[in-house]
């Protein structure tokens, strides 16, 4: 399949992104739909959670992405590939994620992957970033207790906005001492993690957990 041409930078503040996106029917979605979730949020072309659906098949995978044609070519790619664990929903994270999470049975939603999200340098869109403080609450009420969320990007700032963001949220707590994760504990890396990697430059990693009542 010849990738998909789009936009690298999508602004999530247009007013075509405003409209939260209706939850789908989980049951029609998944084979097993009681299984474990993986929520993957910004999951571009979706190459990542495709491995991780093959690799655990006990798992099911959902991708979040805002530019419509990625996740296109991604159902696509995962309906010839006869996955009945993966599926990738055309959203916009920051104003949809609730509607989405509410839907799902209590205790499904376990692990969360943020990975390499656009940076939006420039101070004055800082609040077009996705990890925004709403996102973090919306996790926290819908996450099971003990289940994680990974982060990890190429930008510093980026990362360390990321974690003090989660770690200001009282229902999740920093896994590890260190600063940032040497190695990635996913069994995956994304495409723009093999790239980074392959120039020499570091990746900044941690894991939230979140806590109990």
């Amino acid at each position: 399949m010849s990738p998909v041409r789009v936009r690298q930078h999508v602004n999530p503040l247009a007013r075509k992104f405003q409209n939260p996106v209706l939850s789908p029917v989980w049951e029609e979605i998944y084979a097993q739909h009681h299984q474990p979730l993986h929520l993957d949020i910004g999951c571009a072309r979706g190459r990542f959670v495709l491995q991780m659906a093959q690799i655990e098949s006990n798992w099911n995978f959902l991708g979040l992405e805002i530019r419509e044609p990625l996740v296109m070519e991604a159902n696509k790619l995962r309906d010839e590939m006869n996955l009945k664990n993966l599926h990738y929903i055309f959203c916009n994270a920051n104003n949809s994620l609730r509607f989405l999470l509410s839907t799902l049975t209590p205790g499904t939603l376990q692990r969360v992957t943020i990975q390499f999200p656009d940076p939006w340098f420039k101070t004055r869109h800082a609040k077009r970033r996705v990890v925004q403080p709403q996102l973090v609450t919306e996790l926290a009420d819908y996450l099971a207790v003990g289940g994680v969320v990974f982060l990890q990007s190429d930008i510093e700032f980026v990362a360390v906005e990321m974690c003090d963001r989660f770690r200001e949220h009282p229902a999740f707590t920093k896994l590890g001492t260190e600063e940032w994760l040497v190695e990635n504990p996913l069994s995956v890396p994304t495409e723009r993690e093999i790239a980074t990697q392959n120039k020499g430059e570091p990746v900044y990693r941690a894991i939230f957990t979140k806590k109990g009542a």
